[in-house]
């Protein structure tokens, strides 16, 4: 079975609450890697953080044997035992921001979202602990999670499970426990899982599905006519690629270089800026290989000016949202950028507004000026949930740009942006090949909105990306860029 298949079997299936969408951790919604463990005797001194640390990531791809979810278990009464909750807490969230958010299989994220649609009641169920599931559940909008407790005393590790580890029979046992006390129909529900020892979880369902299968896992799939789904894992940065970034930023360099210089005879700033913006994004994208296919291409170019909202993933959004846009806008971006060698100065040349998030009051101020730009002709560019997310997911939209754009009688654009997350990644500069698509949707008139009151108005255009990278509009016109 495909995705598509996959998807197809939830839309069309049982649909409500008292479905259940239950999804393995390890292998199933987070990718197989498992980075060497240290050694014992780094317990010690100053190393311990390290083996806290390589425990915390320690088989986090799912044990497929007894042997090595034992040998977790001893590692986590040696290294945890002392340490505090908090910490655990504060560490776990740490290596899921700097590592583990960018091994959770993007196939993974669609399901959850169908399901989520579907109005069926999803869980993630692991062996593992809180500390390394409950960052990805929280970042992927699960809010039921099924894992091993660690017993503590007064807040502190004892190193020892509360309980049963939820390890093979025991991992079904506490699904069909959730069942029970949650109204679910099991021969309605579904479960996704990868290796041998979940079989007895895939049993406990009508619709069990076995994901990139081991070998034992492929032998009971087939015997027991279980579809199988391949989940592609993101593949870590190569030789290549960091070859292609190079040569990219060489590229976007020598774009924007070559695109002023084109204009300077005109000693127009806003001319030169405008070659430099479409310049560069074009030999961006010839330099490292990525393609952009825009849909909608129409309502980019009108109605001008406009206030064009996209949803954030990647440090390469820049480079899109300049293909797609070409001239005649600025960006309102984080004061942080300003430290970018390469962004910070393109730009302050784009005549782009930079913001200090910490400081609310000096934000307002420094967006004051922004209507005026808008009035003057000029359109913006703004993320409305402020930062870079780490998966597809789309986060809580902030209302400065929607005041922006009453105020300046300027309508709303959504640009919706996919895969842009998986060419460079939310922390890396690093650029894959690949290609991103846009859609550009229809112009939103906000003139008869009340800015004292327009939180439902907010929501519905936040529904409208979600909605759009759930149901990709495939019928429509495709313009690549450049």
């Amino acid at each position: 079975m495909n995705l598509s298949e996959a998807i197809s079997a939830i839309r069309t299936g049982p649909q409500g609450p008292r479905v259940a969408a239950v999804f393995d951790f390890g292998g199933t919604v987070v990718a197989g890697f498992a980075p060497a463990a240290a050694p014992l005797r780094l317990l010690r001194g100053r190393d311990s953080r390290r083996a806290l640390t390589d425990t915390l990531l320690y088989s986090i791809r799912g044990s497929r044997t007894e042997g090595e979810y034992e040998r977790f278990l001893q590692r986590v009464a040696r290294v945890w035992v002392g340490r505090s909750e908090q910490e655990l807490t504060e560490l776990g969230e740490q290596l899921f921001r700097s590592t583990v958010y960018g091994h959770v299989y993007p196939e993974a994220w669609q399901l959850i979202r169908e399901h989520e649609a579907a109005g069926h009641t999803v869980v993630i169920v692991t062996s593992l602990t809180r500390f390394q599931v409950l960052p990805v559940a929280r970042e992927l909008g699960v809010d039921h999670v099924l894992y091993t407790a660690m017993a503590t005393a007064d807040g502190v590790l004892t190193g020892f499970t509360e309980g049963k580890p939820l390890w093979r029979t025991e991992k079904a046992a506490a699904v069909r426990r959730f069942a029970a006390e949650h109204d679910i129909d099991p021969a309605d529900s579904y479960a996704y899982a990868d290796a041998a020892p979940d079989v007895p979880l895939l049993e406990t369902v009508g619709h069990p599905v076995a994901v990139n299968p081991g070998p034992r896992m492929s032998m009971t799939a087939g015997e027991r006519d279980w579809p199988t789904l391949a989940f592609k894992p993101r593949d870590p940065a190569g030789v290549t690629d960091f070859a292609r970034t190079a040569v990219g930023f060489t590229g976007l360099l020598s774009g924007a270089a070559f695109g002023v210089a084109s204009r300077a005879v005109t000693r127009r700033h806003r001319a030169m800026a405008d070659a430099m913006i479409a310049t560069a994004a074009d030999a961006t994208l010839r330099t490292t290989g990525v393609r952009v296919r825009v849909v909608g291409a129409e309502h980019a170019r009108q109605p001008r000016p406009a206030v064009f909202l996209f949803n954030h993933q990647s440090q390469f959004d820049m480079v899109v949202l300049a293909a797609v846009l070409r001239s005649g806008f600025t960006a309102v971006v984080k004061k942080e950028v300003t430290t970018n060698p390469v962004f910070g100065p393109l730009l302050r040349f784009a005549e782009a507004t930079f913001i200090d998030r910490s400081d609310t009051t000096g934000a307002k101020a420094a967006l004051k000026p922004v209507v005026d730009t808008l009035r003057g002709g000029l359109s913006l560019v703004v993320a409305p949930e402020g930062t870079r997310s780490m998966t597809p997911r789309i986060g809580p939209f902030k209302k400065g740009a929607f005041h922006i754009a009453i105020e300046a009688g300027v309508p709303i654009i959504p640009l919706v942006i996919r895969n842009a997350g998986e060419i460079a990644w939310r922390n890396s500069a690093i650029v894959r090949k690949g290609t991103v698509d846009v859609a550009v949707l229809a112009p939103i008139d906000v003139s008869g909105w009340d800015p004292q009151d327009m939180d439902a108005d907010i929501a519905r255009v936040r529904q409208l990306f979600v909605d759009t990278l759930r149901d990709w509009p495939v019928d429509a016109a495709v313009e690549a860029v450049p």
